[in-house]
């Protein structure tokens, strides 16, 4: 993959138009988790250190588009980012023809989601953030697998388009994971939803050693293996999918484990009392929120195997503290082993904080979508831009 960095381009007195992505999460009007900001920080400062000018585009949340909303606006992300950076960043109401930066070599458009054409990557507004610079650098991995005028359309007006550090360090360490693996090579792959998952399954059960499933997504493997699940989260249609999953894994000699025993409750509920049973002992109403502690135990055991770990959801309910015993074992199992681990997706990052693992992690993508079409071995649209602009 031979692409343009923005290590390789001279930047002094340069307009850049970068692109980020620091859709955060907003509670009671203060921003709950900034680690979206300070991901994109080291970008910035280095174009700023080089002698760059910059204008910043991200989007927040899913405002509608043309209409100016206070609750969607990127105010909040730019006094986070002034503080940080220790410098005014003013935010532009409207696209203008040229910016001045007399008072501040950085400023931030408005959040490009109010922008009529951004979401359907409309060509005349890329040709309208393209005008304002010199060099596009994409640095928004988390949506790169978008389409869109502020992603997209506004690389293809540009001259010069290069990776930001963020993006060459996603596309790095992803690459290292996924397509030149070290092994033995263990995936996780866990959530409510098969069907969200499923291509993800089919393409790693080719590619690795060992695949552990996990959620709602075990429910249904399990359900596939003629066991009862109860009232747990289960996805009946595909069924047939998880058996040619389950058969695809033992032509290579190799299965997905699967629990003896499991923690159950009667209802979804913090304050609800966990059950370990036996998966053969599964009653009608019965729902499994997470695997029993020898099974926790086990993946452990093959967790240490391991020499490159492809992590992506949590294999239990790890909001409720009862049914997060599974989760944290694998967690801090993946923590403390030595083999290059890949994190991703918004439920595994906010399990690793919960466990305070975050700085033993090899590497967490800030993707979610992104990192599901990379596993699905979809060319994400980012890679397409910046290869042919190469």
């Amino acid at each position: 993959m031979k692409y343009k960095k923005i290590t390789d381009l001279q930047l002094k007195n340069k307009i850049i138009f970068l692109r980020t992505d620091m859709n955060v999460p907003i509670l009671d009007g203060e921003i709950s988790d900034n680690t979206r900001i300070t991901a994109g920080l080291t970008t910035i400062k280095y174009a700023l250190e080089q002698g760059a000018k910059l204008i910043i585009a991200t989007h927040l949340g899913r405002p509608t588009e043309g209409q100016f909303d206070a609750d969607f606006s990127v105010a909040i992300i730019a006094k986070n980012l002034a503080k940080l950076l220790n410098m005014d960043v003013p935010v532009l109401s409207e696209i203008p023809e040229k910016i001045n930066f007399s008072h501040s070599n950085i400023v931030m458009l408005e959040n490009v989601r109010f922008n009529v054409g951004e979401k359907s990557n409309d060509s005349q507004l890329g040709k309208k953030y393209a005008n304002l610079c010199d060099i596009f650098v994409h640095d928004a991995f988390a949506a790169s697998h978008r389409k869109e005028a502020s992603t997209d359309a506004v690389g293809y007006h540009t001259d010069t388009v290069c990776a930001g550090l963020l993006m060459i360090k996603e596309l790095e360490a992803l690459t290292s994971a996924v397509t030149n693996p070290q092994s033995p090579v263990v995936a996780i792959v866990a959530g409510s939803k098969v069907s969200t998952k499923l291509n993800i399954l089919k393409n790693l059960a080719h590619k690795v050693d060992y695949l552990i499933v996990g959620g709602g997504i075990l429910n249904t493997f399990l359900l596939a293996t003629n066991h009862k699940v109860g009232k747990s989260l289960v996805e009946k249609e595909l069924v047939n999918e998880a058996k040619q999953i389950i058969e695809i894994m033992n032509a290579k000699g190799k299965v997905i484990p699967l629990p003896e025993e499991v923690i159950t409750a009667k209802h979804f509920s913090p304050n609800e009392i966990a059950v370990e049973k036996s998966i053969n002992s599964i009653e009608a109403d019965d729902m499994i929120l997470d695997v029993g502690a020898n099974f926790a135990n086990k993946l452990s055991e093959v967790i240490e195997t391991a020499k490159t770990i492809i992590w992506n959801g949590p294999i239990g309910v790890f909001e409720f503290d009862q049914f997060a015993n599974g989760t944290k074992v694998l967690a801090h199992s993946i923590a403390n082993s030595k083999a290059f681990s890949l994190a991703g997706g918004g439920d595994t990052i906010a399990a690793i904080n919960k466990f305070a693992l975050m700085h033993k992690i090899s590497y967490v993508s800030t993707a979610g979508g992104a990192l599901l079409e990379f596993l699905e071995d979809k060319e994400l649209p980012a890679i397409t831009l910046l290869t042919r602009k190469n």
